[in-house]
């Protein structure tokens, strides 16, 4: 879902830079019908989730404590469906104050209710899970309600409109690009702990992979601020016509998020033989941090360049690309030679991931190549192209016989 969201990313940034603001209200429309609409499948989903999880081999208990706590995660799905396209329908406009305050007070009152009817209402799962539910659709709800009552949105929100469900499909089409990207890039790490639990001994290299990329995930927070500054600024700048300005902030903001890599990447390897007690006690745990944390600290190099191409792709609308690069990298490259390097030559966990960043380091020499080589005066054609392809309007009737 987050991955069809992107769409929204591309098209009001571009709109924003061209001064075509009232197509932000209609895009950010067009996302939400269609996630809503992709939701439903999911909650169909969630709802069958007990027989689902017995069908895939687990135990009875599992299955009857793991659904009763999806059950109450229903609702949320549609807060996702609809806080996406609202958060980038802000931020194309360089509106994100808002919504980290927003957060940031939801978090609090949601830690506070959660102890209330988890404990003190003695709900127990289904509680904890709904209470979950209902934080994020205060967040959907109060977002919204600034929109409507902040003047910086006067201009991109002007109300409901029937015109978001005209080009429908070729919306899809092109969600449906930004789904198989970033799904393909999500999925990719979380495969690498799969693989391990094949290995001779899977607890040590799950608790020692599982810790790696717990510290991975923390820094990626940071590269996901960049990704979305990339696509944010480079929207902007080709919707407005400006390719040499487009250029400039993807050198910018790549050279800034790399810096930023580099030097957590060396905090990290200095700090090797203690970081896993963070997490644990275990010196057998700590020692096979200790062994994984180059491997570590390459990834956090990586994952401070990959997320800004990839925010450059999404700003530029090159979804479709990026998913094949992603396939080919990631499903054809680094998982074949993790598997090989982890089992057939006996590497176990520092095999597997290697194999896989080989697979991340190739994507991200293919993604910088592009954009290395890429014509932005070609990339701004394409962007007006683009908006006034999505804009809809009809010419009056008259046109045609003038």
């Amino acid at each position: 879902m987050l991955g069809m969201g992107s769409a929204v990313e591309t098209l009001c940034g571009q709109a924003y830079g061209a001064n075509k603001y009232e197509m932000l209200g209609i895009y950010m429309q067009r996302s939400t019908i269609l996630l809503m609409a992709t939701g439903v499948p999911l909650a169909i989903i969630y709802a069958f989730s007990r027989p689902l999880l017995v069908l895939v081999g687990q135990s009875q208990d599992i299955a009857k404590y793991a659904s009763i706590y999806v059950y109450g995660l229903i609702p949320q799905i549609f807060a996702y469906a609809a806080n996406f396209p609202i958060q980038k329908f802000l931020q194309a406009q360089s509106i994100v104050t808002p919504s980290a305050v927003i957060s940031a007070c939801t978090v609090g009152a949601h830690i506070l209710l959660s102890w209330v009817v988890v404990y003190e209402l003695g709900l127990g799962l289904l509680g904890a899970s709904l209470v979950l539910s209902f934080s994020w659709w205060v967040v959907v709800v109060a977002q919204f309600v600034y929109i409507l009552t902040t003047r910086k949105c006067r201009f991109t929100w002007t109300g409901f409109s029937v015109q978001a469900f005209f080009g429908l499909p070729e919306f899809l089409k092109l969600s449906m690009a930004s789904a198989v990207m970033l799904c393909l890039e999500t999925w990719y790490f979380q495969v690498l702990v799969l693989i391990a639990g094949l290995l001779k001994n899977p607890e040590l290299a799950l608790d020692s992979l599982s810790i790696c990329m717990i510290i991975s995930g923390w820094v990626f927070m940071i590269s996901v601020g960049f990704n979305a500054a990339a696509s944010i600024r480079v929207s902007n700048e080709l919707g407005a016509g400006n390719p040499k300005s487009a250029a400039f902030s993807v050198v910018a903001v790549t050279m800034l998020s790399c810096l930023v890599s580099v030097v957590i990447a060396i905090v990290v390897l200095c700090l090797r033989g203690y970081i896993s007690y963070i997490f644990t006690e275990g010196e057998r745990v700590a020692q096979a941090v200790s062994e994984l944390t180059p491997l570590l600290a390459v990834t956090l190099i990586l994952n401070g360049i990959q997320p800004v191409l990839s925010g450059v792709a999404v700003g530029c609308g090159w979804q479709s690309f990026v998913a094949y690069v992603n396939v080919g990298c990631y499903y054809v490259v680094g998982v074949p030679v993790g598997i090989l390097l982890g089992f057939t030559f006996d590497l176990g966990a520092k095999g597997i991931w290697s194999g896989m960043i080989g697979g991340t380091f190739i994507q991200t020499l293919i993604l910088l190549w592009v954009t290395i080589r890429t014509d932005w005066n070609k990339e701004v054609e394409a962007a007006q192209q683009r908006l006034d392809k999505w804009d809809d309007k009809k010419k009056p009737l008259l046109a045609d016989n003038e």
